[in-house]
């Protein structure tokens, strides 16, 4: 078993705290270690994420892109609703005027 100094191990919890994208296995392979030894730094230190899908906080206000993309979203399923009354609108009118 390999001993690690404090500081090592401060460093790698530490890093592990200011990457909130980053996985335990992503930042143990970037330092060389193994997952699992600093998974238990991390329970140790008291370092704890919310598992599951990692949500934005609803207090941001949302990014323009995706202001944009929302508006965007509603603009085609009006459009979507509009084709849908003229394609039905087509045909009720095709079976009213037979040649």
């Amino acid at each position: 078993m390999k001993n690690y100094p404090p500081q090592f191990k401060a460093g790698a919890v530490a890093l592990y705290e200011s990457r909130p994208e980053a996985t335990i296995r992503s930042v143990a392979a970037d330092l060389g270690i193994n997952p699992e030894t600093l998974r238990n730094w991390v329970r140790a230190a008291g370092v704890s994420r919310p598992r599951g899908r990692r949500t934005r906080e609803l207090s941001q206000p949302p990014a323009p892109l995706e202001a944009e993309n929302a508006a965007l979203r509603k603009k085609v399923r009006e459009l979507e609703e509009e084709r849908e009354i003229l394609r039905r609108a087509a045909k009720y009118c095709a079976g009213q005027t037979r040649w």
